[in-house]
């Protein structure tokens, strides 16, 4: 309160200096202008201070913490619920992620003195890294908990180097946010693990290596601002490939033929199968196919053979990293980066009204299957309790990884924390995107060890002139763990009315009737032709590109999300119907980096790469040796692709397409600062530029001019909207013969001035805010967007836009920090209106 008051005084007094200096302006006496600049300076100077007497106060009153542990975490929300586990007698803090990185200035690696690392802190973290000494100081013991991969390795090592301190220091590792898991690993903490950091901080120097030397060569070869990495750019070469497999694609025709049959109420489909009873035939000619239909038509079919078989099939493991994106993906329709972000909630800990925060899930970045021995215990359990015995194995069930790449055996399966928690338990308690991936973990890890679930199959042949067709269905005799669990492919399958056996895919599978071999059935429905074409290698999407990162070795599954979003960032890949495509740059790019950098750029390459980190965090190798075996290659490759890359912005590819200014000029298309354009072929003397896309069959379409609400100011001509390094600026249409550039300015005057109005500007950080375009004379701006609503609380002629994850869309007044939701905004409504229009007309097109 003493603080507030001091506050107000300060305020009322800086006021009262400010009507001080008016009266002053207007006095015309020199003594009375004099005594009230004094008394002025004087209340000015008794309020800084009392302000600086209020500031001392506080500082003084610091509250004691008596005798405490220190325990460092990654982030707050978790920092929270660890405090709420441990209680009194321990601080915990978060470092909000990494505290320390390599420069964003300079390449910050000393490749002639043995790959030294110069790391900074990061912006914004330096009261962050002082709060943390000021508390490890007084602290009776240090304990660093950061998470338990690589990164979390690294941040720990940071914490200790700034700590200072070694004696004290402990590093503790827990997989789950639970009670009994953090205090078990305060009760039994470990030392540093070397290695491990060794291993993240050779990732981070190949990728500022590869980053930092390649991208400045791509600037002055293709485009200013773009980019390589050493991993995203292979990412961006598999999709780059697949979109050329799909274009290169030759579609070829093919025939299936189908037939219907009815006994006993039951119909079911039968399908032409071969010339042989035990040979596929394919139909690839319309007359072959054809002749098949004519010679069965109102024949009989006779049954030569009826095969029964019972199949089980297996459950699979809990998940893993990868396979949640995956799962995440076909099941919820969540990206990559949705589903970590959603994940790391979970983990950290969620507020439940009956336990307060509780982490619902076991660390989310791992590619081991493994469950621990409690766990397991206590899931077999549940199972028999809440399913029966028949529903139990005998035994539980182990898996065990694929393939050959290193498992983090120490993490074990992402799984539920706690079996109380049942998704119903904390229903509204959890967001809805918390609550759908919950229940996705849950299911996955209670049917990993139910029973088998067991199918009776049947097959039956038919003959009819010679030619041999097929009916086949199965029945699930019992679901065992297809009762909570089945996988998005077998789902798909069973909706479709098939199953999830591939041998089964070319059939529809369902009921069939009692067959016995020797039969005679007459067709229902007459077989008929159905034409095919084939169909290109589907694009990726959000599922099968995760599936191939990691079949390919391609980063770690912790990884993904990073990769995915990176490669869109830039402006490479485009996601265009739930389908992964290489932009028009991406797949110049690619082309580039694939002949200059060959070895980068390679798939096998760069899973070899991971293999060797994998290596370094076994002590196997070490991480110096890593580097300089890869810059000995690199080194070479750089200068030769300084001097052989084909420079880009020297070429002009022709289109085509004549020019609308001067008609007999053509369109060529040219690469600038921002990317492609089409100028005319008769450049200087005409001067024609338009932007354009290109669509998926590689047509090239001209995008309309974006003009400036605004005529020219020099000749009242149109202004063009154009993008430049800091951002959208206007320019005359006639340009160069008018010069005229302008800032964009939105048709907001500002407030303060009265006189200019809004521009958009980028800070020397590349952050966009919104400055008055009278600047100097007025030094008005704004970091947020501005729009013409006045404040409900203070009548300010402008808010500025706010959007938040917990508040979502708003404004917010700048001076009374009033919010108002932006559905109650007119711009709101009036959205909301055109959304709902729109809405309705897809309904009834739908409809009709």
């Amino acid at each position: 309160m003493a603080d507030k008051d001091a506050k107000k005084t300060s305020s009322k007094k800086t006021a009262k200096k400010k009507t001080a200096k008016k009266k002053t302006a207007k006095t015309s006496s020199a003594k009375k202008k004099t005594a009230k600049k004094k008394t002025a300076k004087k209340k000015t100077a008794k309020a800084s201070t009392e302000k600086k007497t209020a500031k001392k106060k506080k500082t003084t009153k610091k509250r004691d913490l008596g005798d405490y542990s220190l325990v460092v975490v990654e982030s707050p929300s978790k920092a929270k619920t660890i405090k709420k586990y441990l209680g009194k007698g321990f601080q915990v803090v978060a470092s909000n992620g990494h505290i320390k990185d390599l420069p964003k200035s300079k390449l910050g690696v000393d490749i002639k003195a043995n790959f030294a690392i110069d790391l900074v802190p990061i912006t914004g973290k330096k009261d962050k890294i002082e709060r943390i000494q000021e508390l490890a100081k007084k602290a009776q013991a240090i304990y660093l908990a950061p998470d338990m991969d690589r990164e979390g390795e690294a941040i720990a090592h940071h914490l200790a180097e700034e700590i200072g301190k070694k004696a004290k220091v402990y590093r503790v590792v827990f997989n789950a946010v639970t009670k009994n898991a953090v205090k078990e690993a305060i009760e039994n903490p470990t030392e540093l693990n070397k290695s491990m950091y060794d291993s993240q901080r050779t990732r981070r120097v190949l990728d500022r290596l590869v980053g930092y030397k390649i991208s400045p060569i791509l600037w002055d070869k293709v485009q200013r601002g773009i980019s390589a990495g050493r991993v995203q750019s292979v990412a961006l070469r598999i999709i780059s490939e697949r979109e050329d497999a799909v274009k290169a694609f030759v579609p070829e025709q093919w025939f299936s033929i189908h037939g219907e049959m009815k006994k006993d109420n039951t119909a079911f489909e039968i399908k032409y199968y071969g010339e042989e009873a035990n040979k596929k035939m394919e139909l690839n000619d319309q007359k072959d196919a054809d002749k098949i239909v004519k010679d069965v038509k109102g024949k009989n079919f006779d049954v030569t053979d009826v095969k029964k078989r019972e199949r089980k099939q297996n459950p699979t493991p809990p998940f893993t990293t990868s396979k949640l994106q995956q799962e995440a993906a076909n099941k919820l329709g969540f990206t990559a980066k949705r589903t970590m972000m959603v994940a790391q909630k979970l983990y950290e800990g969620v507020n439940l009204r009956d336990h307060g925060m509780q982490g619902l899930i076991t660390y989310m970045r791992t590619d081991s299957v493994r469950t621990a021995p409690e766990a397991m215990e206590s899931l077999r359990e549940f199972i028999l309790g809440k399913y029966g015995k028949e529903f139990l194995p005998k035994e539980e069930l182990v898996y065990k990884k694929k393939g050959n790449s290193k498992v983090q055996d120490a993490h074990e399966a992402i799984r539920p924390t706690n079996l109380t928690f049942t998704p119903d338990e904390v229903r509204g308690d959890l967001e809805p995107d918390q609550q759908k991936l919950y229940e996705l973990i849950w299911n996955k890890f209670i049917s990993s060890q139910m029973s088998q679930a067991i199918i009776d199959q049947t097959s039956v042949t038919f003959e009819s002139g010679g030619h041999f067709f097929k009916a086949t269905g199965s029945i699930i005799k019992f679901a065992g763990f297809r009762t909570v669990y089945l996988e998005a492919a077998a789902e798909k399958a069973s909706k479709r009315g098939g199953d999830d056996d591939e041998s089964l895919n070319d059939v529809k599978s369902g009921l069939l009737p009692e067959i016995e071999k020797g039969e005679s059935i007459k067709a229902s429905k007459d077989p008929a032709a159905v034409e095919h074409w084939t169909s290109p290698p589907p694009r990726y999407n959000e599922a099968s590109l995760v599936k191939d990162l990691e079949e390919k070795g391609i980063g770690r599954p912790s990884t993904y999300a990073a990769i995915i979003s990176n490669i869109q960032d830039r402006g490479y890949v485009e996601k265009i119907e739930n389908r992964f495509i290489p932009t028009e740059l991406g797949m110049v790019v690619c082309r580039m980096l694939v002949e200059s950098f060959p070895k980068v750029m390679d798939v096998d390459f760069t899973a070899k790469v991971e293999g060797l980190l994998d290596q370094i965090e076994e002590g196997e190798i070490t991480y110096k040796k890593v580097l300089k075996d890869f810059w000995k290659d690199f080194e070479k490759t750089l200068e030769k692709a300084k001097e052989e890359m084909k420079n880009l912005k020297k070429q002009l590819i022709p289109t085509g397409i004549d020019c609308k200014k001067c008609k007999d000029g053509e369109y060529h298309i040219k690469w600038g600062r921002n990317g492609q354009f089409l100028a005319c072929s008769n450049y200087p003397d005409c001067n024609s530029t338009f932007d354009f896309r290109k669509d998926l069959e590689g047509t090239i379409h001209i995008l309309p001019k974006n003009w400036f609400h605004d005529p020219c100011p020099t000749c009242n001509k149109k202004l063009e909207v154009k993008t430049g390094k800091y951002g959208r600026f206007v320019r005359c249409e006639d340009y160069p013969g008018c010069d005229t550039t302008l800032p964009y300015t939105l048709q907001i005057v500002c407030p303060a001035c009265k006189v200019g109005k809004f521009a958009e500007k980028k800070s020397r950080y590349g952050k966009m805010f919104y400055g008055c375009s009278n600047y100097p004379n007025c030094e008005n701006a704004m970091w947020t967007k501005p729009f013409e609503h006045a404040c409900p609380g203070c009548g300010f002629a402008i808010m500025g836009e706010r959007i938040t994850k917990r508040e979502g869309h708003q404004l917010q007044c700048p001076q009374c920090k009033h919010k108002v939701d932006w559905e109650d905004t007119p711009m709101g409504k009036e959205e909301m209106e055109k959304q709902a229009a729109e809405d309705a007309a897809a309904t009834g097109s739908a409809q009709a």
